[in-house]
């Protein structure tokens, strides 16, 4: 480490508040690789994805709405991303347009630009159209004189530039997504009517969001209109940054022959998570809303509260009397039948011919984690983060969300059990993080380290590797007790691009 890092770096390592020792490992993981993840078989209906009738559903929402109020529940939203991929197609096309020489059509059709074609035919159906054609024709008064591709042209430029919108430097949350009776709502609104499913009458909803510190005036001026929740805030904490490298595996330097550090990703929201004192806590995507789902949203969310509900109260009941000791073959069979079919952790074959004792023990162990239930959606072709059976390195099957740049994909079994996923990850969870004692996890001992990532990048015109933590959603909570039910597509409505808020669940229905 010596070699590598001067005194200078240790010191500047320390000062902004990482750890050596973790960043030394990144270092190592960047030299040595990571290894990809093992699948066994993608979770399907029946092994692994739970599948419910409409008399269940209608069940599970009863017993919600019966038993919610003796649970706090919260909901987090990360939110601290700007919108920058959002306008990507759009930045493109501003860099390589040539107002004077090219046509629209022309660039279109040379570029095979169907994203700003959609753009533009769709313009007037946007929630912030008028917004933004009030404030082109401030910064070009001769707006009307314009030919039909330059208006177009402005209409862009003002969106995307520092004196006009500037939405592509903006967090997602704060942006106008939808407009319903002529007032424009964000996702941040949305987010937060949408959690009126959980709401009780002797105290106020919590709602958390995970933002970008220079932003948090922005966030507040909305959030402030709503005096009957209870909403904080947190920031990815900069500690969590990981180091950038270059190809070589050597440490990127910028200005001062300084080290550079990168957010770690989503992962680090782990800590954010930790943070929170809530019996439950629903996870979803600030981009995820709609407008026109609300109802089957609503639904789906409370399915997912009660099977937490259900499942988290006999894992109780089961590890009070593991405690105990009090426990007959007869029960332990019992428990290690939940643990593989509810719990979805398959036991070892040498499991059956463990002492008493260490059977308790061993079973302690695998039910004593924290819970999340989470909501898959049908696959409609496109492969991507999904639930799957995974080997571990001690051989043991264990569900997981798997993203696909964690899968080997030049290994022909791997992307062969890939293909057959048949579902995916909306990002639609919900947590029990206490343990039967009603003492909170702590969730950062539940992570698979080596579930990292190492991305591409660039800084400064030149090629970097960025280190990212284990995904908040995969790694970060790989040693979860993990169930996943299947939820219908219309509770997935997440904005990409721009583009997406042109569609039916992003479109007033009466416009």
């Amino acid at each position: 480490m010596e070699k590598i890092f001067t005194e200078k770096d240790i010191n500047y390592i320390k000062e902004r508040g990482n750890s050596i020792e973790k960043v030394e490992q990144q270092l190592s993981l960047f030299i040595q690789g990571i290894p990809k993840i093992n699948l066994v078989k993608s979770a399907t209906v029946g092994d692994g994805v739970w599948r419910f009738s409409e008399n269940e559903i209608n069940s599970f929402v009863s017993y919600f709405d019966k038993y919610k109020n003796n649970y706090t529940i919260e909901k987090f939203v990360p939110a601290s991303g700007a919108a920058t991929r959002m306008f990507k197609f759009l930045n493109e096309f501003l860099n390589e347009f040539d107002p004077e020489n090219d046509t629209l059509n022309g660039y279109i059709n040379k570029n095979n630009a169907k994203d700003v074609s959609i753009f533009i035919f769709g313009l007037k159906n946007f929630p912030f159209y008028k917004e933004l054609k009030e404030r082109t024709i401030e910064l070009f008064p001769d707006y009307y004189s314009f030919s039909s591709d330059d208006k177009y042209y402005h209409l862009i430029k003002t969106l995307l530039s520092e004196e006009g919108l500037h939405f592509a430097h903006k967090p997602k949350g704060i942006l106008p997504f939808h407009l319903k009776d002529d007032k424009i709502i964000t996702p941040i609104e949305e987010n937060i009517f949408e959690a009126d499913f959980f709401k009780r009458l002797d105290r106020k909803t919590k709602i958390h969001f995970t933002i970008t510190k220079e932003f948090q005036q922005d966030f507040e001026k909305i959030t402030n209109q709503f005096e009957e929740f209870e909403v904080s805030f947190s920031y990815q904490d900069e500690s969590s940054d990981t180091l950038a490298v270059n190809e070589d595996n050597t440490p990127f330097r910028i200005e001062n022959d300084a080290l550079f550090f990168r957010p770690g990703g989503h992962g680090a929201l782990i800590e954010n998570l930790n943070a929170l004192d809530s019996d439950f806590i629903y996870i979803k995507n600030i981009d995820n809303v709609s407008q026109n789902h609300v109802a089957v949203i609503s639904i789906y969310k409370k399915l997912l509260g009660a099977i937490l509900m259900q499942v988290q109260r006999q894992i109780f009941y089961y590890l009070n009397k593991l405690v105990e000791g009090n426990v007959s073959e007869e029960e332990l069979t019992e428990i290690k039948i939940f643990a593989e079919e509810k719990a979805s952790f398959p036991l070892p074959d040498e499991f059956n011919y463990f002492q008493t004792s260490y059977k308790i023990e061993y079973l302690i162990k695998v039910l004593n984690r924290p819970i999340r239930v989470c909501g898959m959606v049908k696959n409609e072709g496109e492969p991507g983060g999904g639930p799957f059976w995974v080997q571990d390195e001690k051989g043991r099957h264990t569900l997981q969300i798997v993203e696909s740049s964690q899968i080997d994909t030049n290994n022909k079994t791997q992307k062969r059990i890939a293909k057959k996923a048949t579902h995916f990850n909306p990002v639609d969870i919900v947590c029990g993080v206490k343990n039967f004692k009603g003492e909170k996890f702590d969730l950062t001992q539940f992570v698979d380290h080596k579930a990292a990532f190492i991305t591409e990048k660039t800084k400064n015109g030149k090629p970097i590797k960025a280190f990212e933590l284990p995904g908040l959603w995969n790694g970060a909570m790989a040693k979860w007790t993990s169930i996943f039910v299947e939820v219908p597509l219309e509770t997935f409505n997440p904005v990409k691009t721009v583009n997406d808020l042109l569609k039916s669940s992003h479109q007033s229905e009466n416009g």
